[in-house]
């Protein structure tokens, strides 16, 4: 496969990936702004999705209108759902002759209802929560038949890989910045509502609430969110699933460049297997997760030079 085809794939689904989990979050935020949930505040998501621009950050403010504008239909934010399914759309197109044409008709139609005037109305003036589940089932739609339709052979191993390594990112970011305000406000470890919403906006409250019997507890989300193979948005999950679909590539690739791509997510992969939680919290929970973070990354950049030529 040529190295263009290969990154298209992986971008393709990096994008999507990241566009599902900014949709779950921000109907989980909006729900909780609602219920006038006691310190409510949408900086977390502000800085997950866009970075720590403060000035970003004071402008949107707590305006919940606001910035759900900005993060479904501002074409000048980055990490907006339309320039997500946009650039998830260019690189389908790039590649359109190697996948079905059910695929892209549904990246077409996610593209074309991002864009449509109801959305924005919606934002504007309706029931946003409406809105963004048309949206999160346009994504629901294009996973279901990527998974009935895609061939199983490289292409779908990159869309895979490129899927879990931006689904661990977020995992990572969010307990991240959620577990940030705990050292200014050490109330927020027995506040039960701020932690049940932490696992709604990555779908793992049901799961929890079957796993757990002693109620909510931060370092059972610790677990759970890191640790759980059980777990579709843990960041053990997400890397077996980048090792397993890694693994497919052997036979199709250098195999120094294979060797080197392999060991460096194998000793990821091995890093968290080893960990609990009592280790994670001695070498601190913000230095652990940089450390993942900064591996994924490093992941990332390899593939990028030993697979897609630096695309």
């Amino acid at each position: 496969m040529l190295s263009r085809v290969a990154a298209s794939f992986y971008w393709l689904s990096r994008y999507i990936e990241r566009s599902d989990g900014i949709l779950r979050m921000l109907k989980t935020n909006y729900a909780s702004s609602q219920d006038s949930v006691a310190g409510f505040t949408w900086e977390p998501v502000i800085r997950i999705f866009s970075g720590s621009d403060e000035e970003l950050i004071e402008k949107l403010g707590d305006d919940s209108r606001a910035v759900l504008k900005y993060m479904v239909i501002d074409k000048e934010n980055p990490n907006s759902i339309v320039n997500l399914i946009t650039l998830a759309r260019e690189n389908a197109r790039s590649v359109q002759e190697h996948i079905p044409k059910d695929l892209w008709q549904c990246l077409n139609e996610y593209y074309h209802t991002a864009k449509e005037p109801r959305i924005v109305a919606g934002l504007k003036k309706d029931d946003p929560i409406g809105v963004l589940d048309v949206l999160i089932k346009e994504v629901m739609l294009y996973y279901g038949t990527a998974e009935i339709t895609m061939e199983r052979g490289q292409a779908r191993s990159f869309m895979n890989i490129g899927k879990y390594l931006e689904r661990a990112i977020q995992s990572i970011d969010i307990l991240d910045v959620k577990f940030g305000p705990i050292n200014n406000n050490p109330d927020l470890l027995l506040d039960i509502t701020y932690w049940k919403h932490l696992l709604l906006s990555i779908g793992g409250y049901e799961l929890y609430q079957k796993t757990y019997r002693d109620g909510l507890e931060a370092h059972n989300v610790i677990e759970q969110v890191i640790l759980n193979n059980d777990f579709p948005r843990s960041v053990i999950y997400s890397v077996n699933n980048i090792q397993r679909y890694f693994d497919r590539l052997k036979n199709n690739s250098n195999v120094n460049d294979y060797r080197e791509i392999s060991f460096q997510i194998g000793k990821l992969q091995s890093n968290i297997k080893y960990s609990s939680v009592k280790s994670i919290r001695q070498m601190g929970l913000h230095e652990y997760l940089t450390s993942l973070r900064e591996d994924l990354y490093r992941i990332g950049n390899s593939l990028n030079e030993y697979y897609f030529a630096n695309s």
